[in-house]
C-alpha cells in the first residue's frame, strides 16, 4: 500500500494530532505475525514448529513469527493449544494481570468479545475458578467466538449473544468488564483493505455514538471498585480521548495505572491527563490499538447469594447425567454442577451457578461451562467441548493420529481405527493431546467433529 491509497482527511486528522510519522508508517510497512500459546495447556514454543519466536514484551505467552505458517492445516491449532493474535492486542493479558494480581474468584465481563482473542487473553491471566462471561452481538461472529472459546477450554465460561443494553439489568455483577469496542478501524489499515475503503469523518461520529451507548450500558454492570477496560483499534481522538473524558466527567471514573516495561514503546494519550494506552506501528512491533482503564467509585460488596442446583428439565434424561458424570475427572465431579436442558447435559462450576441463572434470564446464552454431550433417543453423543476440556476423564480408549490422519478427521472424512479398537466412543488424539470423538461401529467409524468447524480447504 501507498500513501495515496489512504484517505486525505485521515492523514490530515492524523498531522493535527502530532502523527504525521504514523500515516507514513502505515503506508510503507507490513504487518508481523504473531500467537499467543495457551498457557494451560503447556503447549511449548518447541512442540509448535514455528520459526522466529521473538517474545511479545508485554505477554510471555505471545511470540512473533518470521514467516506466516498455513495455520488452517496446523492440527495444534484446532486442539486451541495457541491462538493467532496480533500483538499489540495480547496487551489485555498484561492488563488483566496486573489487575487481578492478589484477587480470587473474579467475574469477567468481555462485552464485545469476537473473535475470542481478548477473551481467551484474558482467560489466562485471571485466576483459577474465576468466570468470563463472553458476548457479541452479531450472530456468525457470535457463533465463531463459541467455536474459539470452546477450543480454547477453560470450563469457567458463558458465551451470550446480544446487546450490550441486556448487561444494564445484571446490575453490579462483575469485578471486570473489558469493552472493545466497535471503531473506525484505523488501527487496521495496514493489514485490511476494507478499513481503508470505509473510512469516513460520518464513520467516526457514528462509532463515537456507539461507543458511548455501550459504555453506559457496562458501567452498570460493574461493581462498585471494579474495573472497566476501555479499548479500539482505532487513532483517532474522538473514539478515545474524548470517549474517556466523557466517563471521567459524566460517571466519576479514575483513571488506573497500568505498569509498563521499559523499551516496549507504548505512547501516552494525546492531551489528556489519564492513563491511557497507543500502541502504533511507527512505534511498536504491531497493529494500532487504544487501551485505558478506569474504577468505578465505591467500595466492592460482598456477593452473599448461594449458588443453587439448576433444575433438570428433562426427567427422562435423569440416568444419563450419571453417565454424563463418569466421563468428568472427581474433581470436576466435585466442582461442579452437572444438569440437563433440552436434549443437552452441561456442567458448570457450582460457584457461579447465581450468575448463569441471571444471565439465562437476561441474555442468550450460547455456551455455558462443559458441554458434556447431547442426547440422541436413549443415547448420549460426548460432544467437542468433552473431547478438549481439561476435565475429561479417560473414560474413552485413545487412538493416536498422524499429521495427515488428523487433518483427514478435521476435514471431516473417515479415518480408520486400528484393530482391536473397542466398539463405542474412542477418543483421537495428536501430539499426545484430544482432538476429538469417533464412534467405531465395527467395519467402520463415525466422524464427530462437528459439521460447521470443519476445514473446507485442501493442503495441496
Amino acid at each position: 500500500m501507498d500513501s495515496k491509497c489512504l484517505p486525505e482527511e485521515f492523514l490530515s486528522m492524523l498531522a493535527c494530532i502530532g502523527l504525521g510519522e504514523l500515516g507514513k508508517a502505515l503506508a510503507t510497512t507490513r504487518p508481523c505475525t504473531s500467537v499467543r500459546l495457551n498457557r494451560r495447556k503447556g503447549f511449548t514454543v518447541a512442540e509448535s514448529g514455528f520459526t522466529g519466536c521473538e517474545i511479545v514484551p508485554w505477554c510471555k505467552e505471545g511470540f512473533y513469527l518470521d514467516e506466516r505458517p498455513r495455520f488452517t492445516f496446523d492440527p495444534h491449532l484446532h486442539q486451541g493449544c495457541y491462538y493467532v493474535q496480533e500483538a499489540s492486542s495480547m496487551f489485555h493479558s498484561h492488563i488483566i494481570g496486573h489487575l487481578a494480581s492478589g484477587r480470587s474468584g473474579l467475574r469477567l465481563l468481555d462485552a464485545c468479545a469476537a473473535p475470542g482473542g481478548k477473551t481467551t487473553a484474558a482467560i489466562d491471566a485471571l485466576p483459577e475458578g474465576s468466570l468470563v462471561v463472553a458476548n457479541e452481538y452479531v450472530p456468525s461472529r457470535a457463533a465463531i467466538l463459541r467455536e474459539n472459546i470452546i477450543k480454547w477450554a477453560y470450563p469457567g465460561v458463558i458465551v451470550t449473544r446480544g446487546d450490550t443494553a441486556a448487561f444494564r439489568h445484571m446490575k453490579e455483577s462483575f469485578d471486570i468488564v473489558m469493552a472493545d469496542v466497535p471503531c473506525s478501524g484505523e488501527g487496521m489499515m495496514r493489514k485490511d483493505e476494507e478499513a481503508v475503503v470505509q473510512w469516513t469523518p460520518g464513520l467516526v461520529r457514528d462509532c463515537a455514538e456507539r461507543q458511548w451507548e455501550i459504555v453506559s450500558n457496562l458501567w452498570e454492570a460493574l461493581k462498585p471498585g471494579g474495573e472497566l477496560v476501555y479499548s479500539t483499534c482505532t487513532f483517532n481522538r474522538s473514539e478515545n480521548e474524548e470517549i474517556i473524558t466523557r466517563m471521567i466527567e459524566e460517571f466519576g471514573a479514575e483513571s488506573v495505572e497500568i505498569p509498563l516495561g521499559e523499551g516496549w514503546g507504548i505512547a501516552p494519550g494525546i492531551n489528556t491527563d489519564a492513563f491511557c494506552y497507543r500502541f502504533m506501528p511507527h512505534l511498536v512491533r504491531g497493529e494500532g490499538l487504544f487501551a485505558a482503564v478506569f474504577r468505578k467509585p465505591g467500595e466492592p460488596r460482598r456477593d452473599k447469594s448461594k449458588p443453587r442446583p439448576a433444575k433438570q428439565s428433562k426427567k427422562q434424561v435423569t440416568p444419563l447425567i450419571s453417565q454424563a458424570a463418569s466421563w468428568l475427572t472427581p474433581e470436576a465431579v466435585d466442582d461442579f454442577e452437572i444438569y440437563a436442558e433440552e436434549d443437552r447435559i452441561n456442567a458448570f462450576p457450582k460457584a457461579h451457578m447465581d450468575l448463569l441463572k441471571k444471565l439465562k434470564r437476561e441474555t442468550d446464552v450460547i455456551h455455558e461451562g462443559i458441554l458434556i454431550g447431547n442426547v440422541k433417543g436413549r443415547d448420549l453423543i460426548p460432544s467437542q467441548s468433552l473431547a478438549l476440556s481439561p476435565c475429561l476423564s479417560d473414560s474413552f480408549p485413545k487412538v493416536s493420529l498422524d499429521h495427515a490422519e488428523a487433518i483427514a478427521y478435521l476435514s471431516g472424512e473417515t479415518v480408520s481405527l486400528p484393530d482391536g479398537t473397542p466398539r463405542g466412543f474412542a477418543l483421537l488424539t495428536y501430539g499426545n493431546r484430544p482432538l476429538g470423538f469417533v464412534k467405531n461401529i465395527g467395519n467402520r467409524s463415525n466422524n464427530l467433529y462437528p459439521a460447521q468447524w470443519r476445514i473446507k480447504s485442501k493442503i495441496n
